[in-house]
């Protein structure tokens, strides 16, 4: 085999496999978010497959190009078909979360692991070399390149400013040629078997472009799927809500003034009506559909949001004007840990779905950098997705973090007709006080405590 034939089918190896790891974990997040105890068994039984490829591609000791031409055939329609919009939804819509996780990446991301891993230890048999360790090396430095080069241009390229149907299309494309590349060479008067991986790879080349082209209607972006869909609720005129991630993030309707979801409402009760504000700097961490400003030019608020993309979603078709209110797009955490500016009321709403928050946005750390952020007397809101008896060890170590860096903060339950409620937490600025004491009947000091109460 030419060189650069050899090594092109090697990088387009290790631009698939290290894609279908990064597309496999982002079709994952409207579906089970992206906690680490989700990434973290997906990237390790990525790469047990991969390792298991290695081993399997060293024991291959001839038909090294048929070999390597029918794993990529087996590979291209894995991820191609597998890992499109309407494949992973039925996963989800028709088995247990656990259960449609292990076939995603039991069925679809570990095979494709497997049958790519075999390529360099096969095609190292084929490269011309004085040594091994030469052949080999070169080998690994094209696959690398490929997987850096794969990682880095699906996530921030193609999937931002396509789509994730687009990364899942061009990684079976590309399978697909490698497989029509790598077949064995033609063999006079051999007649159709010459033809046999092309016969194989155009057929499935289109089903692979069919079945994404249909995906392309999504809202897809790196970070998130967006929907609007109009719901039917009483006494609202035409509401319609903002998906993101299969999830309602936000609610509005036609009415004069519109209505907005109840926690959004709350909110601006609190801000406006309880608060008073007037002309205050207000930041709001996660976007949403941007509604919390909607109408409300009393004072000046920054929206912070990861997705560049989710100003332009949330005007086009759910608010269907122009978003109210600064826009800057940054990682929540990265931006009150590194801003200077002060802020009269800081607002966290942030989600990856329902009630899925980012784990680095919930820690004590995380809620420092909040405070930091606050004016004098400035206000702490906090929109949780929490148990509405607030019983279950998620919803009171949130609190408590929450409390250990504010002191004591009022918690408003919305809903409590529901497993799952808005929670609002009301924070003043400032460190939390003196540790709590409790009242006996040998040691009460309420009387003392309430004398200096106002």
């Amino acid at each position: 085999m030419p060189p650069y034939l050899l090594f092109g089918i090697v990088f387009v190896e290790g631009y698939c496999s290290l894609g279908a790891e990064v597309i496999a974990l982002r079709r994952l997040v409207p579906h089970l978010g992206s906690a680490i105890v989700v990434t973290a068994p997906t990237i390790g039984l990525f790469l047990l497959a991969l390792a298991w490829g290695y081993q399997s591609g060293g024991r291959v000791a001839e038909g090294f190009r048929r070999v390597v031409a029918r794993n990529f055939l087996l590979a291209a329609a894995l991820a191609g078909l597998g890992f499109s919009g309407h494949a992973v939804d039925l996963l989800f819509r028709h088995l247990p979360a656990p259960l449609a996780y292990l076939a995603l990446i039991g069925g679809v991301l570990a095979p494709v692991a497997w049958l790519l891993g075999q390529t360099v230890p096969i095609l190292t048999n084929l490269t011309r070399a004085e040594r091994a360790g030469e052949a080999s090396g070169r080998a690994l430095y094209w696959s690398t390149l490929g997987s850096f080069l794969g990682s880095v241009t699906l996530s921030l390229l193609v999937m931002q400013f396509l789509g994730v149907w687009a990364s899942v299309a061009v990684c079976g494309l590309l399978l697909a040629a490698g497989a029509v590349a790598c077949r064995p060479p033609a063999v006079p008067r051999a007649g159709l078997a010459n033809l046999a991986f092309p016969a194989i790879a155009v057929p499935l080349a289109a089903a692979i472009l069919a079945a994404n082209l249909a995906d392309r209607g999504a809202a897809e972006t790196a970070y998130a799927d967006y929907a609007v869909e109009p719901v039917a609720l009483e006494g609202q005129m035409a509401p319609r809500v903002f998906r993101i991630n299969r999830s309602a993030a936000s609610l509005v309707d036609d009415s004069q003034p519109p209505r907005y979801a109840r926690y959004i409402e709350r909110m601006r009760t609190i801000i406006v009506g309880d608060l008073g504000f007037r002309g205050r700097e207000v930041l709001v961490l996660g976007a949403g559909g941007f509604t919390l400003a909607d109408g409300e030019t009393r004072n000046r608020y920054v929206f912070v949001d990861i997705d560049p993309a989710i100003r332009v979603l949330a005007e086009k078709d759910f608010l269907r004007r122009p978003a109210g209110g600064e826009f800057v797009v940054a990682d929540a955490r990265r931006y009150v840990a590194g801003e200077s500016r002060r802020f009269d009321a800081v607002v966290v709403d942030v989600f990856s779905d329902r009630a899925s928050i980012p784990g680095h946005l919930v820690t004590r750390e995380f809620w420092r950098s909040v405070r930091g952020r606050l004016a004098p007397g400035g206000v702490l809101l906090a929109n949780l997705i929490l148990d509405p008896a607030l019983a279950t060890a998620y919803a009171r170590n949130t609190l408590a973090t929450i409390e250990s860096v504010f002191g004591r903060c009022a918690v408003e339950v919305l809903q409590r007709d529901r497993p799952a409620a808005n929670v609002i937490v009301t924070c003043a600025e400032g460190p939390a006080g003196p540790a709590a004491r409790i009242y006996a009947d040998e040691r009460n000091f309420s009387d003392w405590d309430r004398a200096g109460a106002p």
